[in-house]
């Protein structure tokens, strides 16, 4: 029984280091062939967003939130594709199947 609780502290210990890790994997999503690219966390917390000025054209005002908002959602699935695999990887160090970890 005490080498179960060990075991359960030892993954609560890693689990809690993961999500600290997880906020320094920086992901960046990019739309329009790079002319908008978003920088996330692998939590997903999004932390730049770099518009190239050529973009800017008031009659395009449709267009450049399109190019926004799927830099957005493409750092979006980075970082939870990123997540997964860390995720993935503590799994197996603790013998587990990859897929066995909750997302988090």
């Amino acid at each position: 029984m005490a080498k179960m609780m060990k075991a359960a502290q030892d993954m609560q210990g890693k689990m809690a280091q993961l999500q600290e890790d997880l906020k320094a994997i920086m992901v960046t999503g990019e739309s329009g062939a790079g002319l908008v690219k978003a920088t996330a966390t692998a939590k997903g917390e999004l932390t730049a967003l770099e518009i190239d000025p050529s973009i800017f054209n008031p009659d395009e005002k449709e267009v450049v939130e399109d190019l926004i908002l799927a830099a957005i959602k493409d750092a979006q699935a980075k970082a939870e594709a990123r997540s997964r695999e860390e995720m993935g990887k503590m799994a197996e160090s603790l013998g587990l199947p990859r897929d066995m970890m909750p997302p988090m």
